[in-house]
């Protein structure tokens, strides 16, 4: 049986070698680099397909990238790929196999394995009724209770059942189709009030997303919502009319008055932020239609395929990785930032924070020893040009250095005047500032050239420098479609799993967000019977204390 291998990575000499050369590059600036290689443009980049991935504007040079890939060889990627591959319990704390990319394997790719082959049949057996269902929302087929076709459709999840459809969502609304779609994932009952506000129960349909059916979040609002349409329907028999389910959850699922037959469901080696290519999909298919769902699946599979056979050299997600291990561990960098100049990726920084940093974000390697060494950084970020109006001032002349991931379609689906071209220069205006920087002495003959005296020049010019120096990679393809966008997903899923690998840490559990949700029922308790129980710290029982007095004084008012 293969597993993941437990290779402590500081031990392995292209570790220590990647030390001395992060000692020997913190003289030099990324621009020299391009003097010293006259063709490093082309040679620090990459294609997988039609996507161009350049990553010639970040502080390495030839022998620090090839121990790079010596890192890679030493902590046993290869083998780590075959294990997940083979459907191996890599998430070993939680005895899964992490099979996610077997959602993307096209329908006449049949597999010889004969558990694959009948995993590979569940699958598509799941899609076609995905595509059955969705197909008859969107033409009007499906019908609720006063006999109205529906207009609107509610997911309800959170975390991986929300933000993953939310942003494809988002980013697909071009191919938005007749069905407007909402989602709902705080339990703050704002989030719920204020989307039903706007909607009408007698054409409005609801997907509730909980893979045990028993999430908090999720259910408590599934409850709501269901409430809200009861008071409008007042027959217990029309849920079924306006709710299906993406669970594997059967009797639960019927419990609430959802009938098996509505109940889309997904297995456990599939985690929740790699979930998208599953039933979690179904509102991007009712969304944008299926067909395009599919389409997304395709360019997804055509990473993975890119991923499991390219050489490290030549591998976008293996680079995007190695890049992300030599910023952090050997530069010191502590968050990156993921920038996209396209409005309709809005959501998908969003996305990457809980893909990256629920996966990685991990203190205890594969043998549960503490880790000595950063594992994920802070991932953050906002679309282009908007960003540039609000944290690129820290970003460029901030104490901390951020790498910065620019993603650019070349086309715009919104082709409005020159807003593309515009859009564009800046991005690339960014990335270059982001190298270059200005020198004091640049700052000042601007200063003194634009006819300030010379004294005020000399006080301000500091003002106008720009370090400079300052990593960066651009991902740029033609068209933001489903089919580059399941792509796009793709390659940062991959870098995840190798940054996961060389770090020696699980990847697809979260034990961490464990904890607050026992204490936060234990809290429940003590919110409902009005006394802080003798388990609470002394900070937590005040403020139960405070709580309670804003309450009574709320309600006398």
């Amino acid at each position: 049986m293969r597993m993941l291998p437990r290779i402590d990575p500081t031990q392995t000499i292209a570790w220590k070698q990647l030390t001395q050369h992060a000692e020997r590059l913190k003289t030099e600036r990324i621009e020299s680099l391009f003097d010293s290689t006259a063709r490093r443009a082309r040679q620090f980049s990459a294609r997988v397909g039609d996507i161009h991935f350049d990553y010639s504007k970040n502080l390495l040079d030839e022998e620090a990238r090839a121990a790079l890939f010596d890192l890679v060889d030493h902590c046993q990627l290869s083998q780590a790929i075959a294990s997940m591959r083979a459907g191996e319990a890599i998430n070993d704390t939680e005895q899964r196999a992490v099979l996610h990319t077997a959602l993307r394997i096209p329908k006449h790719e049949v597999p010889t394995d004969v558990a694959a082959r009948e995993r590979h049949e569940n699958i598509h057996q799941v899609l076609g009724r995905m595509q059955d269902f969705s197909e008859r929302l969107r033409s009007g087929q499906w019908k609720g209770y006063t006999g109205k076709s529906m207009t609107d459709v509610v997911n309800i999840g959170i975390g991986g059942s929300d933000l993953g459809p939310l942003m494809a969502c988002e980013a697909l609304s071009p191919y938005a189709g007749p069905i407007r779609l909402h989602f709902v994932s705080n339990i703050d009952g704002a989030h719920l009030s204020r989307t039903l506000g706007r909607l009408n129960p007698e054409t409005t349909f609801f997907l509730v997303a909980s893979k045990t059916f028993t999430t908090q979040e999720t259910m408590t609002n599934a409850h709501s919502a269901r409430k809200w349409l009861l008071e409008a329907a007042h027959d217990q028999a029309h849920v079924a009319l306006h709710f299906a389910a993406l669970s594997t959850q059967s009797d639960l699922v019927e419990a609430f008055g959802i009938p098996e037959s509505q109940m889309f469901a997904f297995w456990d080696w599939v985690g929740g932020r790699f979930s998208l290519w599953s039933a979690i999909g179904l509102s991007v298919c009712i969304a944008v239609g299926f067909n395009r769902f599919m389409e997304m699946l395709q360019g997804a599979y055509a990473i993975d395929q890119h991923f499991y056979h390219a050489p490290p050299s030549e591998n976008v997600p293996v680079l995007m990785a190695l890049l992300g291990i030599w910023n952090t561990n050997f530069l010191g960098c502590a968050t990156e930032a993921v920038l996209p100049y396209d409005q309709c990726l809005s959501r998908f920084p969003a996305y990457l924070q809980q893909a990256v940093m629920e996966s990685n974000g991990k203190y205890l390697n594969r043998s549960g020893a503490p880790i000595s060494y950063a594992t994920s950084p802070v991932v953050w970020g906002e679309p282009g040009t908007n960003g540039q109006h609000a944290f690129y001032q820290l970003i460029h002349q901030g104490t901390q250095v951020v790498p910065c991931d620019f993603i650019l379609p070349a086309r715009s689906q919104y082709p409005l005047g020159d807003h593309h071209p515009k859009l564009v220069s800046h991005c690339f205006a960014q990335s270059q500032a982001l190298m270059r920087g200005k020198p004091t002495d640049v700052a000042l003959g601007e200063l003194i050239d634009a006819g300030m005296a010379p004294d005020r020049a000399h006080s301000l010019a500091p003002y106008r420098t720009f370090p400079g120096n300052r990593p960066s990679n651009t991902i740029i393809f033609p068209i933001l479609d489903p089919y580059h966008l399941g792509a796009l997903v793709a390659l940062y899923e991959h870098k995840i799993f190798v940054q996961g690998v060389i770090w020696n840490i699980f990847s697809f559990d979260q034990w961490g967000v464990e904890l607050g949700k026992q204490l936060a029922g234990h809290i429940l308790k003590d919110l409902t019977s009005g006394v802080a129980s003798d388990q609470q710290d002394p900070s937590t029982a005040e403020l139960l204390r405070i709580y309670s007095q804003f309450q009574v004084n709320s309600d006398s008012r």
